[in-house]
């Protein structure tokens, strides 16, 4: 039977894990769903197999040439790939498959006879999303597809030590966002992380004090503070910048 694998994978940042060029090496193709980060990453992708990325909202400088959406015919299946799925205007007929990333979080859906997948993020490890990547394996002649999610949470620990894990600490109802936080039951998804980075800067924006914005969103005042301080000093910084910095000043700390 007819069969090809390929290896999926989004948001790298600027960080290929060796345990993903390992998996990789055993794919035809690669697809990178975007945030790749630096060129190198590209550079090194393209040693182990043919290469299709799209453009992420932090894809600037080295790797802003790239398109920000995709059309691919691979094996008798057409593929669409853009890095945000909420920015979809149109979707090109006879799409079988919308790959996008962005979001950190794997996902498989389908609708209307289209499947999206999402493969989430692959690179750096962002507060507790667990990193992930994912190899479609396409079946031509019965026009099949399979799909395998490969946690990568337990490797590389040296790059994702000090990531920016986060719960609730016992006996208190303030989230703490750090290094020294375990991940629990009470640990925020990240969509709720990047929507409290957006109110603690519409809040700074309105002149509340750090301690006030600690107080306001339950959480430690030192994940405030650092927010506040990146928002003031970085003009024009959004909140996806703001969180990348965070996770590399602890990233920092951990090595």
């Amino acid at each position: 039977m007819e069969a090809h694998r390929i290896g999926v994978i989004s948001d790298t940042h600027g960080l290929l894990r060796p345990e993903v060029t390992e998996i990789l090496k055993s794919c035809e193709l690669i697809l990178h769903a975007g945030d790749v980060g630096q060129a190198e990453i590209l550079r090194q992708l393209e040693e182990v197999a043919p290469v299709y990325a799209v453009r992420g909202n932090a894809d600037q400088n080295q790797t802003g040439h790239l398109p920000p959406e995709r059309e691919l015919e691979l094996f008798g299946f057409r593929i669409f790939m853009i890095h945000n799925r909420e920015e979809i205007r149109r979707i090109p007929e006879g799409t079988d498959v919308v790959i996008s990333g962005h979001s950190h979080k794997y996902e498989e859906s389908s609708r209307d006879h289209i499947f999206y997948l999402n493969p989430g993020s692959c690179g750096p490890k962002r507060f507790w999303v667990k990193p992930a990547m994912m190899v479609l394996t396409l079946y031509p002649e019965q026009h099949r597809m399979e799909t395998e999610k490969i946690d990568l949470a337990s490797a590389g620990r040296a790059e994702c030590a000090s990531a920016g894990q986060g719960s609730k600490a016992e006996g208190t109802d303030r989230v703490f966002a750090g290094p020294e936080a375990d991940r629990g039951e009470n640990a925020l998804p990240y969509q709720d992380m990047h929507e409290l980075v957006k109110k603690i800067m519409k809040q700074a924006d309105a002149g509340k004090t750090v301690a006030q914005i600690a107080e306001r969103n339950h959480v430690d005042r030192d994940f405030a503070e650092q927010v506040c301080r990146m928002y003031l000093t970085h003009p024009g910084v959004d909140v996806e910048g703001i969180l990348d910095r965070i996770v590399r000043r602890q990233s920092d700390r951990g090595k």
